[in-house]
């Protein structure tokens, strides 16, 4: 049974708590995993250090309390918020700060009722799934919606306000979306805005950093580029850029997708017999310049990203 008349220890060794901990774990993840967003990946680390600082002065018996370490995260879509959703998830459970350390991502729909008595149910449903993890909410400013007067967002805010405030030591929030609707979206809600200790700005990605996304996309599902592909592909970054709706990542994973479904029907036309490994998993010029990108016109992701592809995750 452990003594808790025991006196506090003297020091701490706090990188042996940073590698015991298990948080280098996790933040070589997010360098391995994500390219680029060297301004995130740095308030990432400030934050764990913070939090093994106030977890040592704990063991010290210093003075402290539980930070408030509710969210804000805002950017461009496929900027990667989602995924450092995810690690923050489990760099919190790590060191202590939640219980389960499991990401549940949610839209306004999840949240708000379409009638009296139905909002309240859903929201603290919601609620009750994410304590212990961190509660995602892609496109927050989407719950406040002053034009209508009989809409029920404002009844989910209350009630996620009052969570965060008594429940800070077992729920984190993650509120997510462009960078201009998200400060309209503060100004109109003051009560959000005092509660969010942290907020996180995702920068685009550049073309380099796009083209080494998709080679890491490809090598995951054993495919490459040839030479005068992957120059095709760089050119499709450029023009890509230019046309609406472009989401970052993820507008480049789906020209990843319809470059591998080229790919296939092209073998699968001009095969005369056996293939090796290589026929099979070369990406060539043509399966990328049979874009519709390269004629001027729109990718075929356009409808997509209409119909919410690119949600600001």
């Amino acid at each position: 049974m452990m003594d808790t008349d025991a006196p506090a220890p003297k020091t701490v060794d706090l990188r042996a708590e940073y590698e015991s901990s298990g948080v280098r774990e996790v933040l070589e993840e997010l360098d391995r995993e994500l390219i680029g967003l060297k301004p995130v990946k740095d308030r990432i680390r400030e934050t764990a250090a913070l939090l093994l600082v106030d977890r040592a002065r704990a063991t010290l018996g210093l003075a402290h309390e539980t930070p408030t370490l509710h969210m804000s995260f805002t950017g461009n879509p496929g900027t990667g918020k989602t995924t450092v959703a995810l690690k923050m998830a489990g760099l919190l459970h790590r060191l202590g700060y939640v219980r389960k350390g499991h990401l549940v991502s949610v839209t306004r729909d999840d949240l708000v009722g379409q009638y009296i008595g139905h909002t309240a149910p859903k929201t603290k449903d919601v609620l009750k799934r994410a304590m212990g993890g961190v509660l995602f909410i892609d496109e927050a400013y989407y719950l406040y919606r002053p034009d209508n007067e009989r809409d029920y967002g404002q009844e989910a805010i209350e009630i996620l306000l009052q969570v965060m405030e008594n429940n800070r030591d077992d729920l984190v929030v993650i509120l997510a979306g462009y960078a201009d609707r998200m400060e309209s979206f503060f100004q109109s809600n003051p009560g959000f805005r005092s509660r969010i200790a942290h907020h996180i700005e995702f920068p685009d990605y550049s073309d380099a950093e796009l083209l080494a996304i998709v080679k890491h996309m490809m090598a995951d599902q054993n495919y490459t580029m040839s030479p005068e592909a992957e120059r095709a592909f760089a050119e499709y970054i450029k023009l890509r850029r230019k046309q609406p709706h472009f989401a970052n990542a993820r507008s480049i994973r789906n020209a990843f997708d319809r470059a591998r479904l080229r790919q296939a029907n092209r073998i699968f036309l001009e095969a005369k017999g056996a293939l090796d490994a290589a026929a099979l998993s070369t990406i060539e010029q043509a399966d990328i310049r049979a874009s519709r990108v390269f004629r001027g016109g729109l990718d075929s992701d356009r409808a997509r990203t209409i119909d919410g592809e690119e949600a600001a995750s």
